[in-house]
């Protein structure tokens, strides 16, 4: 009896044992992966919907509080937990981790000691959700500017337009050659004001053979770079854009459409209309320049913004719509 205890116990241990080996090198695989030197070369973005709506949800709740949770923070914690992924366990780490910080257990940089990999997350994840939550003002109802804090970006898609989406990224595609879909596409009605998720600078406007009639929009901080694409046959962008031209988060930038795949301008031969999103970060511009480009799966993002959408209101003299509501940064 004794022995059959003892070999359990053993056996118990042994599992253990492996189970944390083999989480430790499936860290170090991802880390090793997607860094070169100091350089982060690829990122697999999987922080959930849930996930993002909860650590935010601490950000804003505690930002005037004793101290303050910074949701990237919390997501990185979330994710070097989590060995990458993001499960049901996720918005348990994230509390746990709030708990740690609020207490005084823990810090940023003590978290940074502590796990080998939370520094890599913690830039990637900057990276990609930076620019989404602050301070900013927004013109309320009598039309004075009122300052907040909280999420400010928006949904690309604008409020009271009805859409459909799933998630496509990485889907093949055959068009010019074999490749992976890097964007999410938001399948919707011709026409449908489509809006910056983000404030920054408009760097692409005009026509690809791919995209079609596209928008290509690099955040304030230049780690972003948003792609609006499959736009409206004729009369595709916003009156007046420009590139260059910044735009604030929620402006109308262009309209869904469905041109693209063909070398010849102003095209439909995209057979289903819709918006495809892409989102581009950017840690290295020699890299980018030399084709390392590095893509996320929007699909979660897109749904953490839809709760968060652009009012827009129609000028009845010009058919361009508007956002109803002034935003500054």
């Amino acid at each position: 009896m004794k022995n059959k205890i003892f070999a359990g116990l053993v056996l118990a241990v042994f599992l253990l044992a492996a189970g944390i080996y083999l989480y430790e090198s499936r860290q170090e695989s991802v880390y090793t992966a997607q860094t070169e030197g100091s350089s982060i070369k690829w990122v697999d973005f999987n922080a959930s919907a849930e996930a993002m709506k909860k650590a935010c949800l601490l950000d804003v709740e505690s930002y005037e509080g004793k101290v303050h949770l910074d949701w990237i923070t919390l997501l990185a914690y979330a994710a070097v937990r989590g060995g990458g992924e993001f499960d049901a366990k996720s918005t348990d780490y994230i509390t746990e981790a709030a708990s740690k910080l609020e207490s005084g257990e823990a810090t940023k940089e003590s978290l940074a000691e502590d796990y080998q990999y939370f520094s890599y997350y913690y830039e990637a994840y900057s990276a990609a959700l930076g620019g989404m939550v602050g301070e900013y003002e927004l013109e309320n109802s009598n039309g004075e500017m009122e300052k907040k804090y909280g999420l400010k970006a928006f949904s690309p898609i604008a409020k009271g337009f009805a859409y459909q989406d799933y998630d496509d990224f990485g889907v093949e595609r055959t068009f010019g050659y074999k490749r992976q879909h890097l964007g999410h596409d938001m399948m919707g009605l011709i026409g449908t004001p489509i809006i910056a998720c983000e404030s920054g600078y408009v760097e692409a406007l005009g026509w690809n053979r791919y995209g079609g009639w596209r928008i290509g929009i690099r955040s304030a901080d230049k780690k972003r770079y948003y792609y609006y694409a499959h736009l409206r046959q004729n009369s595709p962008y916003a009156e007046g854009l420009q590139e260059g031209d910044y735009v604030s988060a929620g402006d109308v930038i262009g309209y869904m459409g469905h041109t693209g795949y063909s070398d010849t301008e102003n095209v439909n031969n995209i057979t289903t209309v819709h918006l495809h999103v892409g989102l581009e970060l950017i840690f290295d511009e020699e890299r980018r320049e030399n084709g390392n480009e590095i893509w996320i799966d929007f699909y979660q993002i897109a749904q953490f913004l839809s709760a968060n959408q652009s009012e827009v209101e129609r000028d009845d003299a010009t058919k361009e719509w508007r956002r109803k509501y002034s935003f500054r940064d």
